[in-house]
């Protein structure tokens, strides 16, 4: 199987990945919102940033949360009207995926 690029980034980089995920660590601390409206907000940044591979993480982990189909989608869909419908068009697929993994 082929590596992930964020396994790529953790072999090539090891310190650079540790302190990353430390932060993702305190990052995931800090209270307000729960899990799965965090994996839903992180679906729509990612979406919005054109990362297919990260919205397919966070669609995974949102299901994982407790997240429902259509609420994945919704935070893809969400950006069509402020990233277009090229951005929704490419991360839907991913969403998807990662929603219907495991």
């Amino acid at each position: 199987m082929e590596k992930s690029p964020y396994e790529i980034f953790q072999s090539e980089c090891p310190k650079l990945a540790s302190k990353f995920n430390e932060l993702v660590q305190v990052q995931s601390t800090i209270g307000g919102l729960d899990q799965k409206t965090k994996q839903l907000i992180n679906i729509a940044i990612q979406t919005c940033n054109k990362n297919p591979t990260g919205v397919k993480m966070h669609a995974i982990m949102a299901k994982k949360s407790g997240a429902k189909r259509e609420e994945v989608l919704g935070a893809v869909t969400m950006n069509l009207h402020l990233s277009g419908l090229s951005t929704v068009l490419e991360c839907l697929p991913s969403a998807i995926d990662g929603y219907d993994t495991e």
